[in-house]
């Protein structure tokens, strides 16, 4: 639900990063799981707007019993609109993916985004392009190519085309939240988020008229899909201020190979080694990235 958080000062206790991070792999399955079940009733607009509506409400409650309602501006609501509008592309992808191919690797290519990130920060950001940001791109392609094989006997995937598509509007969402959080509070960010992404659902689920009820049995999945984003980025924003991203980061990897456990248990769907090994390659390229970043910039690691 929301990506892209800015630079967090910590206090350095790993132990609570870890306990919070294992909250938010929690959600992160969670909401992969749910979205499995809810697809026999609903389709992805129709799942957006109940995950919405549900995190709007959430949202709402932690303002105002927060006493942080005076943080909720329309200052530069454009942008927002915006960012919102792109991540609500991406959070579709991200479900309609979820039924075309393994959640392992749906996972394992959503782990690109931040490489992405590093990539269009220059353009966008005014951030330097340095040559350890360079050779982390390089490496996490080469994870992608390893998850993807698009020279393998079943060549590149529709599904898989639609993950990277999702992984490009989350790239561009955290781009646009970066500038958003020199401006107005991350509560206004998922106030509006919540309100905006609810609108832009039932426009979507609408347009024919048609909006489908969940079923009585799916409807604790809805509930699940409503409940476990927010658990899953809180999480992890939690663990942020708790612990250098350094830290964080490795562990948010845990989520792959447990995803791929579920998938091969409930689902049926195949351990691929090489969607884990592809998916480490990526988040070692995203850890590069990090250390790169903590250690500042040496004199050696210049502009390309």
């Amino acid at each position: 639900m929301f990506r892209g958080a800015p630079s967090y000062q910590t206090d350095n206790r790993p132990l609570a990063a870890a306990l919070w991070m294992s909250c938010s792999i929690f959600g992160f399955c969670a909401l992969a799981v749910s979205g499995r079940q809810i697809a026999r009733d609903l389709d992805p607009f129709e799942m957006m707007l109940y995950r919405s509506l549900i995190g709007f409400v959430l949202v709402l409650a932690v303002v105002v019993v927060s006493g942080r309602m005076a943080e909720i501006t329309t200052r530069r609501l454009d942008l927002q609109i915006i960012r919102h509008g792109i991540h609500f592309a991406g959070q579709v992808l991200w479900l309609i993916a979820l039924m075309l191919i393994p959640m392992a690797q749906l996972f394992a290519v959503e782990f690109s985004s931040p490489i992405i990130v590093a990539l269009l920060a220059p353009l966008f950001l005014s951030e330097q392009l340095t040559r350890r940001r360079l050779v982390a791109a390089l490496i996490g392609f080469s994870g992608i190519l390893i998850v993807a094989r698009p020279f393998g006997a079943d060549g590149l995937s529709f599904g898989l085309l639609v993950a990277l598509g999702c992984a490009v509007s989350f790239a561009g969402a955290a781009i646009l939240t970066k500038r958003l959080t020199r401006i107005v509070s991350v509560f206004c960010i998922l106030f509006w988020l919540t309100l905006t992404q609810s609108v832009f659902a039932l426009i979507s689920a609408g347009w024919d008229g048609d909006i489908a009820l969940p079923s009585a049995p799916v409807v604790p999945w809805v509930l699940v899909m409503g409940v476990s984003g927010i658990v899953a980025h809180l999480g992890l924003t939690k663990a942020l201020s708790l612990a250098p991203a350094t830290i964080v980061t490795p562990i948010d990897f845990l989520r792959l190979p447990l995803i791929a456990i579920i998938g091969m248990l409930f689902y049926a769907e195949p351990f691929d080694r090489w969607v884990i090994v592809g998916g480490a390659v990526i988040f070692g390229a995203n850890w590069l990235n990090l250390r790169a970043e903590s250690r500042g910039k040496p004199a050696t690691d210049r502009t390309v």
